[in-house]
């Protein structure tokens, strides 16, 4: 097990801020105006950027987010919340006179159902991303870019983005998260700007099916993806997570066994122990898939995307508990 070595990277995270509203228990809905009775509901950070960001900053990552909410009560939920667990919220602006955005979330102990009001969540853009690098001071850090299909205006201009990153010595991370129309297009071009590309197995499918790499085993479909560009970083649920990268061998990282209160971002916070274990140098494939298949798992033992989110010292335990 690696601890890391060395000065840590600094972490930017561009994507998306919003609340999440966590129902839990009979969460099935039977229009008719029936009222049913939950377990429990809980207002909690939300959006895979944030929830990143959140995860990176609680294992030690410098973390900074670009992202956008509305001047509303679900804006400053969402401002108070970043800064609670320490992302560096300067470069997430306040829209005067919009909405910030806000999923509801039906929580069943083995799967879940989204419900998403976008509002300020699409604001982002290209321009305003290739900006940010461009004042970066300091060593080149980790761009990671979430929720693609969210924002539009960011994902025509990804691939320049990502190339501005790269020309500056950045490492490139890319969660697209579901596409809810069901199309993944645009992909086809930012691929080859990538380090890293971090879908679930669902996510692996689908995007390569659009790319027309289709009727083979997921592990292939990862490596002809990754022959575009990037690592492949497939999230496994409970099984953990696994990589490849063009014909090397496929590494693996087993998750642990939790008793799971709430699977909501436990996607984002295997990101996020990724991430981490990349900023703090940790060197060994197989250590940086321990390091994200435990940051998720640990997650979902609390309500909500954040609440469960380990600190450095408690994911360094588990490894080796």
């Amino acid at each position: 097990m690696s601890a890391g070595t060395g000065a840590v990277r600094r972490l930017l995270v561009i994507g998306d801020a919003n609340a999440d509203l966590v129902l839990r228990g009979d969460v099935v809905p039977r229009f008719g105006q029936a009222e049913q009775i939950l377990d429990a509901a809980d207002l909690v950070l939300g959006g895979s950027a944030s929830i990143v960001a959140c995860g990176a900053a609680r294992l030690d990552v410098p973390t900074s987010l670009l992202a956008r909410v509305g001047d509303d009560a679900f804006g400053a939920f969402v401002l108070d919340a970043l800064r609670e667990r320490g992302v560096d919220t300067a470069d997430v602006r306040v829209r005067a006179e919009a909405a910030t955005g806000l999923s509801v979330i039906l929580s069943a102990p083995e799967d879940r159902s989204i419900l998403t009001a976008l509002g300020t969540i699409p604001d982002l853009s290209a321009e305003d991303a290739i900006e940010r690098i461009r004042r970066w001071r300091g060593t080149a850090g980790i761009l990671h870019v979430a929720s693609y299909f969210l924002q539009p205006a960011l994902a025509a201009g990804l691939p320049a983005v990502l190339a501005e990153a790269r020309e500056r010595g950045w490492t490139t991370s890319l969660d697209t998260n579901w596409d809810p129309a069901e199309r993944w297009l645009g992909l086809a071009e930012a691929l080859p700007h990538l380090d890293l590309l971090l879908p679930n197995r669902s996510e692996l499918r689908a995007i390569a099916g659009a790319l027309g790499v289709t009727d083979a085993p997921d592990e292939e479909l990862a490596r002809a993806l990754s022959r575009r560009g990037p690592r492949v970083v497939v999230k496994d649920g409970a099984r953990g997570g696994w990589s490849v990268r063009g014909e090397d061998a496929v590494e693996r990282g087993p998750g642990r066994r939790v008793d799971v209160v709430d699977t909501t971002g436990a996607g984002d916070s295997f990101d996020a122990g990724y991430l981490a274990a990349l900023a703090h140098g940790v060197g060994a494939e197989r250590e940086r898939l321990r390091w994200a298949a435990v940051a998720g798992s640990l997650s979902t033992t609390r309500s909500g995307g954040t609440a469960g989110q380990a600190t450095r010292g408690e994911l360094l335990a588990a490894l080796t508990g």
